[in-house]
Formats: C-alpha cells, structure tokens, sequence
C-alpha cells in the first residue's frame, strides 16, 4: 500500500517545500508519501470557477493511482483528532489499497470529485493556504505514522 498526495498547484513558496520536504524525509523507505502535482487552471482566462474547478478535477483524477481510496481534504469534511487519524489509517492499510488524499486548487475542488471520494476530511476549521495545508498534511501523516509504529515524535 501507498500513500499519495495529490495537489493543485506546482509551486509552492520556499517556506512550504523546506516543509513539506523536512517531513516527508522523515518517513522509512517504505512508508513514503507520493506527491503529484497538477497544474492549476490559469485565473486569468474569464473562466466561471465551476469549470477552473472542472479542468482541475480532470488534472487530479488522471493523477490518481486506479483504485486508491480517494480522501479529499474539504472544508466540510469530517473532523478527526490525530489519533482518530491513525486509527483510520491503521484500518485502510489492512485493506491493502493505496490512499490518495487530495488538495483542491484555489477554489477548492469541483463537487464531482468531492462527492467520488470515499472520504472528506478536514484539517481545520480555519481557511488555510494551500501551500499550509500541504504542510499540515504531511504533519499529521508523519504524526499518525508515529503513533501507528510506536515511534516517540506523538505524545499525549
């Protein structure tokens, strides 16, 4: 099983790819987080949102590895505490089917997929940039993972 973070948008600020990347190297070989990245829909084309949102949705579900469980990350998504998170992941992993969680462009992700995806999760109630939710995700991945193999970086 394999873990795949799927994002809009390829250039994230320095501040977010030192992030991000002092994370994701934290994570044994075989435990490693997949980023792929998709173009973002230019804003400038006059395009209504629905369709930027549409032609983003397109990008990500190309990106997507055929038959992973797909958790978008949504604002109206579910709430889970950390330890709810690796309890979750803990469970998918049994299944043996990779995970793509997913983060939508700058006008969130087109209601199709969200409503395609087996789960919705929240990371926070706040509105968070997209270069910070990159990094909070892969917080929590790290932290859950932490939890689920018994390494001391999580404590409660």
């Amino acid at each position: 099983m394999k873990w795949h973070l799927l994002a809009v948008g390829q250039r994230m600020p320095d501040w977010a790819e030192a992030a991000y990347e002092d994370y994701a190297k934290r994570f044994p070989p075989e435990a490693r987080v997949h980023l792929r990245t998709v173009k973002a829909e230019p804003r400038t084309s006059g395009k209504p949102a629905e369709a930027l949102m549409a032609a983003e949705r397109q990008r990500l579900e190309a990106a997507c590895p055929k038959g992973a469980r797909l958790v978008v990350l949504d604002e109206r998504g579910d709430r889970c505490t950390t330890v709810e998170l690796a309890q979750r992941l803990r469970q998918w992993q049994l299944d043996g089917v990779d995970i793509a969680f997913v983060i939508g462009g700058p006008d969130g992700l087109d209601p199709a997929l969200r409503q395609a995806a087996q789960h919705r999760l929240r990371l926070s109630d706040l509105t968070l940039p997209h270069a910070l939710a990159r990094v909070l995700l892969i917080e929590q991945l790290y932290r859950a993972w932490s939890i689920n193999t018994g390494h001391p970086y999580h404590r409660e």
